[in-house]
């Protein structure tokens, strides 16, 4: 994971994530890219006749923050040890984000950050969604698998081969009634074809998938989850929850990459 890219914003969740993106970048050798997103058209109001107005006080004045911003993370990220850029965008976040990452190996947000849900339905990258109050500090030492047997789930675990190569400890989970089309071994053998050892644990369903993995990933002192994005619907996830949404919304819970 070279190519790193980071939603980057003025505020104290928005640090941790630019230094999580950091520390991966000095651990694989990696550049990162900054994004600086203005959502201009959220200024802009149309009435019922098609007509607009323009909140043109508030736009000048949220522009010249996030240039302000813009500039002075580009004077701090000079004085690192780490290759970086720039990149200031005035788009809806998902187009921003959409277009910056078609080149890139990974993207960084904040699990609270309503991107962390619709991006890795949008690009054909995984999705690192980091804790707001803590920096994920690369490499890592234990990171778990939530594994199903599905396509989603063995995107995820693809992608994540560079950051478990250097990992401690790798688990790789499974929900006893889970697995659909490929044996739970599966993924214990895909890892040690690129030398990685991993432990599996079988666990027995006690409620939600979601509740069972999380009583594991407790025990386990989990760092990182590795799964996969979205296996139901949005939608669905939105009316009646899923793993996905219960651990974007868990604030306690470990850093997780997101592949859909």
């Amino acid at each position: 994971m070279r190519s790193i890219l980071v939603h980057a914003e003025d505020s104290p969740a928005g640090s941790a994530r630019v230094e999580s993106a950091l520390s991966l970048a000095r651990a694989t050798d990696g550049h990162v890219t900054l994004l600086v997103d203005t959502p201009v058209s959220r200024f802009i109001a149309v009435d019922a006749m098609g007509g607009g107005t323009v909140a043109t006080e508030a736009l000048k004045e949220e522009l010249a923050n996030d240039d302000r911003y813009a500039a002075a993370i580009d004077v701090r990220m000079a004085r690192q040890d780490v290759p970086c850029d720039v990149v200031r965008t005035e788009g809806e976040p998902i187009d921003a984000f959409k277009d910056a990452a078609r080149l890139v190996d990974v993207v960084v947000l904040g699990r609270r950050d309503a991107l962390a849900g619709d991006l890795p339905l949008a690009i054909r990258a995984p999705v690192l969604a980091v804790n707001d109050a803590a920096v994920l500090t690369f490499p890592l030492s234990r990171v778990a698998v939530a594994w199903d047997g599905s396509s989603e789930a063995a995107y995820a675990l693809r992608c994540a081969v560079p950051l478990l190569a250097k990992c401690a400890e790798v688990t790789v989970l499974t929900v006893a009634d889970a697995p659909e089309g490929y044996p739970a071994t599966d993924a214990v053998t895909y890892l040690s074809r690129h030398g990685i050892k991993a432990e599996q644990h079988m666990l027995q369903r006690i409620g939600a998938i979601e509740e069972t993995l999380a009583r594991e990933l407790v025990m386990l002192d989990s760092e990182l989850l590795v799964m996969g994005a979205f296996k139901h619907s949005r939608l669905r996830e939105f009316l009646f929850g899923g793993v996905t949404r219960y651990f974007l919304e868990d604030p306690g819970g470990p850093a997780l990459l997101l592949a859909h």
